[in-house]
């Protein structure tokens, strides 16, 4: 059984063979180098053709340690963040996932590769029509992804196990926290826009506890929870 993968296949064709050197070095210079040590994240990292995410004048650059622009004013994010952010939430095999800000799709193809079942929001319709479609031909076929405001995540597919916010907030939508199964962990960029810490909050019966992590500079959540979004009404 390939331990990189909860549950989808993937279609790595002779044209991902040709980045197979740079994602390899990615993940040595870029991952291991920097302190990434779980085997079952650098695997999916590995295996992921990340150049596939990007738009095609920029596939020679997709292993580089930097996010690219992917239009709409969204990017994809660096490789260490997805590494780092993906190390954080501990995956397991049997775990259900929930992305919100999935952009190209990405951060969902990882998840793909390490837990059973992902669901991913893009707010940006165009966005999230690509990302289905690069999923798709990437044997990606555990995840489900729909375009709608994501920032108060998907209550009907909830509790997750797993929660990746793949876009900086101002604080922890409080909507986003309950969805969290009882030994959830939620993962989110928090702070203003300039500058983020990579947060990991915990859930435990009904406590949730907060740390921090590494500093970052994510795309600004939108909607109604995200960044310039305000308190829900009473």
């Amino acid at each position: 059984m390939d331990e990189t993968r909860g549950g989808s296949g993937g279609d790595d064709g002779a044209d991902d063979d040709a980045f197979a050197d740079a994602r390899r070095a990615m993940v040595i210079d870029q991952l291991v180098h920097r302190g990434i040590r779980d085997p079952r994240v650098l695997g999916a990292m590995g295996l992921v053709p990340r150049h596939r995410f990007v738009e095609p004048s920029l596939a020679e650059m997709a292993y580089d340690d930097r996010p690219l622009s992917i239009g709409h004013g969204q990017t994809i994010s660096q490789p260490y963040m997805v590494a780092r952010a993906t190390e954080l939430a501990e995956v397991a095999p049997t775990d259900r996932a929930l992305e919100v800000g999935a952009g190209s799709g990405y951060q969902a193809a990882v998840l793909a590769r390490l837990c059973a079942e992902v669901f991913a929001i893009e707010i940006v319709p165009a966005l999230a029509a690509q990302a289905r479609q690069v999923l798709a031909d990437v044997g990606a076929g555990n995840v489900t992804l729909e375009s709608f405001d994501g920032s108060g995540g998907w209550p009907a597919h909830a509790p997750y196990d797993v929660i990746i916010v793949s876009a900086g907030a101002p604080r922890v939508p409080p909507m986003l926290a309950e969805e969290l199964a009882d030994g959830g962990r939620l993962v989110i960029p928090l702070g203003p826009p300039e500058e983020q810490t990579l947060a990991l909050v915990r859930r435990s019966g009904d406590e949730f506890v907060t740390s921090y992590d590494t500093r970052c500079r994510y795309v600004d959540l939108l909607g109604r929870f995200g960044v310039g979004g305000g308190a829900p009404a009473a």
